[in-house]
């Protein structure tokens, strides 16, 4: 069974929302999740144990991606519950 891949992405307020990508974003989180749904949820807990977590809504906000990771193994070992990367 597939399972999903939520991508949170922090970005100057100067950065318009379409152009929000991976690339150009100030920090970028993901989780594994169960469902497409789930994506859109637990964001908000992500993003409060960083240290931009201040800043979002003065000049950075948030923006969340979902991907589709394909038939995982389920003796496989996850990928890292929170994995990270901050630009600053």
């Amino acid at each position: 069974m597939d399972s999903f891949a939520a991508i949170v992405l922090v970005c100057l307020s100067s950065v318009e929302v379409p152009a929000c990508n991976q690339e150009n974003a100030l920090d970028v989180r993901s989780v594994e999740v169960a469902n497409e749904m789930s994506c859109l949820y637990g964001w908000q807990e992500v993003i409060a144990r960083t240290p931009r977590a201040e800043d979002v809504g003065k000049d950075t906000y948030v923006k969340t991606l979902c991907e589709r990771i394909k038939g995982r193994d389920k003796a496989a070992k996850p990928p890292p519950a929170d994995a990270a990367r901050d630009k600053g």
